[in-house]
């Protein structure tokens, strides 16, 4: 029987680093066998609702997201069985109709703002990181994103970070830095802590291989 994939969650204000964190992670395992899972791909459908609906979304919120289809894609891959994951429309808010397809790997890393905040999710973690990056760098790399990413303005991108994504941040975000196993201070420039995340996955899949 196939050894149980390494799962591993990486949370984290927005634009905190998580995808740096990701990436580095990713580039030592690739030849190995990981497979990312974006938390914003499982934005719920909102086929249903009309566009002006689904601009009203609190899209920071833990409600905004189909963490029940999170849970079982995971499950799934921990079967070693593959998933069709679901891709999410930028511009028309709700779910696309493409998917994409994923084999399961030797590691799976779950990453998104809100990924250490459902119990359930966070006990199919073998490691829960936290990236913890200060409030007004998070602001700037969120008005650069959107402004050159999303066709956003400066106006909308601060009015938005005020009316939900910072009250969202300390109300959700913020108090699961409690769940993590570590603390990334400034995400993907600490080479450090990242250096001891990948020691203690190799540990775990050498011993996982011995089993």
């Amino acid at each position: 029987m196939a050894n149980r994939p390494v799962v591993i969650g990486i949370a984290g204000g927005s634009c905190s680093g998580k995808t740096s964190v990701t990436r580095a992670i990713y580039e030592v395992f690739k030849d190995h066998s990981v497979v990312v899972i974006e938390q914003d791909y499982y934005y719920k459908n909102q086929s249903h609702m009309t566009f002006e609906e689904r601009l009203q979304t609190n899209y920071d919120h833990p409600l905004a997201f189909d963490t029940d289809l999170l849970i079982e894609h995971i499950n799934t891959l921990l079967e070693r069985q593959p998933i069709d994951k679901p891709v999410y429309d930028y511009v028309k808010h709700t779910r696309a109709s493409d998917v994409i397809h994923v084999e399961p790997k030797d590691v799976i890393i779950v990453e998104g703002m809100l990924v250490l905040e459902d119990e359930r999710l966070r006990g199919l973690m073998d490691i829960k990181l936290f990236v913890d990056t200060d409030a007004d760098l998070r602001i700037i790399r969120r008005m650069q994103r959107d402004i050159q990413e999303r066709g956003r303005t400066t106006e909308s991108v601060i009015e938005q970070y005020l009316t939900t994504v910072r009250p969202m941040h300390n109300m959700f975000i913020e108090p699961t830095k409690r769940y993590a196993d570590v603390i990334v201070p400034e995400g993907g420039d600490n080479g450090v802590a990242i250096d001891l995340m990948v020691t203690k996955i190799k540990t775990i899949l050498e011993t996982e291989s011995n089993v």
